[in-house]
């Protein structure tokens, strides 16, 4: 059986790809939401709560995988690890779609500052005179609120009670949410930046399909600092950015065709 673990649309059209061959799937999602998106497709046991590595290394026993797919976040760090450490102790091939990044299209400008992670993050805010705009997600607000800036922070996250709830059991106030699923498109960016007259935005480096051009281009062209939080890259062997690559190594690995 293929082991899919899915957390971006491009995993979507993986699975979709993976149909025309078999649905003989085991799928993993870390939201019931995540899962609800799948009734158009094919396969034959569906996880939709976050797995814990000991908890995935028995699925995929359980299921017995022959080839896990990790089409998980480019900033699911430890999802990724987990998948990782789980296929080595089963001795199961382990596969990685891999999102590519877009900053070298935006090289040299000195609106655009990346940082390694929320501490360095907080040094280039200190700086920053003004309204901050978060689209990093609703996981990392407490992130910020540790932070104990002087800056109105209005964090742009997905429109769910979870979350809602989640902001507000942080203290986060409802004038300082944005609730709407993403992709948000470059005019809806520089409204955002303009109705709260946002000196910066915080987003992480997404791909294409995270809107991270979108939102670059709408920072630059409104005037203000981008902050880019970098990915966190994980070397390993079978790892792919084109999700074609991804399926016939898939096909040709279980002799599907």
């Amino acid at each position: 059986m293929i082991g899919l673990i899915l957390g971006t649309s491009e995993g979507k059209n993986i699975l979709s790809k993976l149909n025309r061959y078999t649905d003989n799937i085991f799928i993993t999602t870390a939201t019931e939401y995540g899962g609800q998106l799948l009734e158009n497709f094919k396969f034959k046991k569906l996880n939709t709560k976050p797995l814990v590595l000991e908890e995935l290394i028995e699925q995929l026993r359980e299921n017995r995988i022959e080839i896990l797919v990790d089409a998980s976040h480019p900033y699911a760090l430890v999802i990724t690890q987990n998948a990782m450490v789980a296929c080595k102790r089963l001795g199961i091939i382990y596969v990685r779609y891999e999102r590519k990044s877009i900053l070298d299209k935006f090289k040299g400008n000195n609106n655009i500052i990346q940082v390694k992670d929320y501490d360095e993050l907080k040094e280039e805010l200190l700086h920053i005179n003004g309204t901050i705009l978060n689209t990093t997600g609703s996981n990392n607000i407490e992130k910020f609120i540790n932070m104990k800036l002087n800056n109105r922070i209005i964090h742009r996250v997905l429109p769910s009670v979870k979350v809602m709830d989640k902001c507000f059991g942080l203290g986060v106030k409802t004038e300082n949410i944005i609730a709407i699923k993403g992709l948000i498109g470059y005019e809806l960016n520089c409204s955002f930046i303009k109705e709260y007259d946002s000196k910066a935005v915080i987003l992480k480096d997404s791909g294409v399909q995270g809107g991270t051009e979108e939102k670059l281009r709408a920072a630059l062209d409104m005037g203000i600092k981008a902050l880019v939080i970098e990915r966190h890259t994980i070397n390993t062997e079978n790892s792919f950015s084109s999700e074609d690559e991804v399926v016939d190594f898939v096909v040709n690995k279980l002799s599907l065709m």
